[in-house]
């Protein structure tokens, strides 16, 4: 990593960067975020029908009783079986759409930011980068987003959401929080059951 994002964290909030448009900490209305150049951050986005807001209202409801920091790690650990299990329509099975996704993730690599690792699943994506300055998060994801969604519509001749709006992202706050994140992207499929090794 160029710099790590402990180094960033431990820093008096006086003495960080602060270029345009980079938010440093904020809120979408839960867990908090942190947005800022250099750093690495691993995001997961999904398809607008492979989560329904039923079943997440039911999981929180279910985990209503944990403190806090339980409840957060037990919904995640849910949400990404339930991702896994592939529900919803999974157009991301169609090659063409997948195809089109993976190269909106490498056409900025190296500008924008620095794509480490990325998996494009049946209906949802993860991507793990190193941003640059005046390029914030929420916008590098809404480029994708919103490019592949208007195309991923045209060959599948459909219209309406194609991404679910929200998506999910988190800091890489040390080198073993990386390399955990590098291993679970690259073998994400295959805890999905859709290869037999990440290398396939």
């Amino acid at each position: 990593m160029s710099r790590l994002n402990s180094e960033l964290l431990g820093a008096p909030a006086s003495s960080r960067p602060n270029p345009p448009e980079h938010k440093q900490w904020f809120s979408r209305g839960y867990l908090p975020h942190f947005d800022l150049p250099d750093l690495l951050q691993s995001i997961t986005f999904r398809l607008a029908d492979s989560l329904p807001q039923a079943v997440l209202d039911e999981m929180t409801h279910e985990l209503a009783e944990h403190p806090e920091a339980k409840r957060q790690r037990e919904r995640e650990r849910r949400i990404a079986a339930y991702l896994d299990a592939g529900h919803g329509a999974c157009w991301l099975k169609d090659s063409r759409v997948a195809d089109l996704v993976e190269s909106a993730l490498l056409h900025f690599d190296g500008r924008r930011y620095r794509l480490l690792a990325w998996c494009v699943m049946p209906n949802h994506v993860h991507a793990l980068v190193e941003t640059n300055e005046g390029f914030p998060l929420s916008k590098i994801v809404h480029s994708w987003k919103s490019f592949t969604g208007n195309e991923a519509n045209k060959i599948l001749g459909r219209s309406g959401d194609f991404w679910q709006r929200e998506y999910h992202d988190r800091f890489i706050r040390d080198d073993e929080h990386y390399r955990n994140a590098v291993v679970y992207i690259e073998n994400n499929p295959v805890k999905a059951g859709l290869v037999t090794t990440a290398e396939t």
